[in-house]
């Protein structure tokens, strides 16, 4: 069962959309923002995948190539032919997204049953198992690959449901930048693994790739215990019907008194609207619940199956960025090219532009809006790709005598430019806007497809790209020409946000809904909210209360589902 469709007991709010939402102090602040420290499992991951690849302990062990650790040279073969073939590294590296297809997936139905905490730390806890495999593993494939598509498993449950519980907790007029936080810790991840992989790269033992995996325990076991002191999630527990429940979890989440009216307010408009929901989008059976995400005309913007369409696509279209080519492969791409003189040293640059770019959209995710930062992010990064592939083709080819260094700086420099704009709008805005798309009823598990979606992209990216770039027969050698392929799907990526996202800023999850049935994308912008849901569903106090003197809303017939065993005072619905 999706969940229930009555409440234990009745609950008035405002009329007043200015009180829909409680105010928040900074220690509450800081509890919804540490949620997003589980996107340190997907950035850490990417990053020290990257580095070990080129690692020449970890290339030998699994080629029998000896290398010497003294010229810094193979033996045998020269430097650019030193690499893992391409069918391992796209093993290595896409099965650990295979993993969190179904992890994301699977907790999608978890988080709905077990609920968003619990979730998550046993995400945390098949995390660790994973890593124990890796580690365990030195030149067995099979043991490495098991490792990987196990960690997979729990970095794909944490992904969905730490995005789920963020943007159900996170106060309205930050839910962007808190929601963005979870991107920063993504690119955080990147730059402390590229930190760790380049102290060990030229190690000549197991731990040269051994410490970086090991350091991953750290990760799962902040995160986990943290978790111990964060609430559950209040739309969980409305969704379940516990709404005393849902009262305390809200009061420690916004800093306020559990019997203070901001509490009622806010609780009040949150089981309004899942009961306006739960009429539209009724209770079903399990495999009911997940065709529920498909249903409707794709031409009614409030309808499923096009939010689940704008949740999916704007996963799909951030990965096709291309970004993960480079924190996944930027270390042998460099290496292969052959005109980079220290492709760790790079990599590790490009990271920290990643890092610190992120931030820019803390501050304009929730001033500028979704739709701006994703259409001119996506312009600038469609001309970026561009650049680096004609300069790569031209006065930065590979086969030039002598090398110039000038044009591949160049292509460093706007590697790093399209990187700051992915890092400030599609990187962060695309998390937020799955957080933020859909209804109650089917929002677990339209995070956990939309989750599966970025994870689908990312395990074909992966098992593409080095066959895209290799130079070993039978791969496409592309070299710097790949970045064709990246520019023209940003510029796919443009299109899907100018035609399909609409502007969220400001607006509670609730009101998303509404706007999302009374207004085109392309208008979104404009749409403001009239009313409230508790107004709606006639739960509204009477003059004497908090609504501004609005005057009382009687309630639905005791028949339907809204008015179904609430006991009335004087013909209205209270507390």
């Amino acid at each position: 069962m999706v969940g229930p469709a009555v409440f234990h007991y009745p609950i008035s709010g405002t009329a007043d959309l200015a009180r829909v939402e409680a105010p928040v102090t900074f220690k509450a602040y800081l509890l919804c923002a540490f949620a997003a420290f589980g996107g340190l499992f997907f950035g850490y991951d990417t990053g020290w995948m990257s580095g070990v690849l080129g690692m020449p302990y970890f290339i030998t062990q699994y080629t029998g190539i000896e290398y010497d650790y003294e010229t810094m040279q193979p033996i045998g073969v020269s430097p650019t032919e030193f690499a893992l073939p391409s069918s391992t590294k796209s093993l290595m590296t896409s099965i650990l997204s295979c993993g969190t297809f179904f992890g994301a997936l699977i907790a999608g139905d978890a988080a709905d049953f077990i609920g968003r905490r619990p979730t998550i730390i046993l995400g945390c806890v098949v995390f660790c198992l994973g890593c124990i495999l890796e580690i365990a593993s030195t030149n067995q494939l099979a043991l490495f690959v098991m490792g990987r598509l196990v960690s997979g498993l729990g970095v794909g449950a944490i992904s969905a449901v730490i995005l789920l519980y963020m943007a159900e907790v996170a106060p309205r007029r930050v839910r962007g930048a808190i929601v963005s936080g979870y991107q920063f810790c993504i690119t955080l991840g990147i730059l402390l693994a590229n930190c760790v992989v380049y102290s060990t790269a030229n190690r000549n033992d197991t731990g040269s790739y051994r410490i970086p995996v090991g350091v991953q325990f750290l990760w799962a076991v902040i995160l986990g215990v943290g978790l111990f002191i964060l609430p559950e999630s209040p739309r969980f527990h409305v969704m379940k019907g516990k709404i005393d429940t849902a009262m305390k979890a809200l009061s420690l989440l916004r800093g306020q008194p559990v019997d203070s009216d901001y509490i009622r307010d806010e609780l009040a408009e949150i089981v309004a609207s899942h009961e306006y929901e739960m009429q539209v989008i009724p209770q079903t059976s399990y495999i009911g619940s997940w065709v529920a995400c498909f249903q409707g005309s794709i031409r009614k913007g409030n309808c499923n199956l096009r939010r689940t369409i704008l949740g999916a696509g704007i996963q799909m279209m951030q990965q096709l960025t291309g970004v993960n080519f480079i924190f996944y492969f930027g270390v042998t791409f460099f290496q292969q090219l052959g005109t980079i003189q220290d492709p760790f040293f790079i990599s590790l640059v490009t990271t920290l532009v990643n890092v610190v770019s992120t931030p820019v959209s803390f501050w304009a995710i929730e001033r500028l809006g979704r739709r701006p930062l994703l259409i001119w992010g996506g312009v600038g990064m469609m001309v970026s790709q561009f650049i680096v592939a004609i300069v790569g083709v031209t006065a930065g080819r590979p086969d030039l005598v002598p090398t110039n260094y000038d044009a591949v700086k160049a292509m460093i420099a706007f590697i790093c430019i399209y990187i700051f704009f992915f890092a400030s709008t599609w990187g962060p805005v695309g998390w937020v806007i799955v957080g933020e798309c859909f209804p109650l009823p089917i929002r677990s598990r339209g995070v956990g497809i939309a989750t599966a979606s970025n994870w689908f992209w990312n395990c074909i990216i992966a098992v593409i790209t080095p066959y895209m770039v290799g130079n070993e027969p039978g791969s496409a050698h592309l070299g710097p020409r790949v970045f064709f392929i990246w520019g023209s799907l940003c510029a796919l990526s443009l299109t899907f946000a100018y035609f399909l996202v609409p502007e969220m800023k400001g607006l509670t999850l609730e009101q998303i809904d509404t706007m999302m049935e009374q207004t085109t994308p392309r208008n979104s912008s404009k749409w403001k909210p009239t009313q409230t849901f508790a107004a709606q569903m006639g739960r509204v106090r009477g003059a004497q209360g908090l609504d501004g003197g609005l005057g009382r809303v009687p309630t639905p017939p005791a028949s339907g589902p809204i008015g179904s065993g609430k006991k009335r005072v004087d013909g209205f619905v209270q507390l």
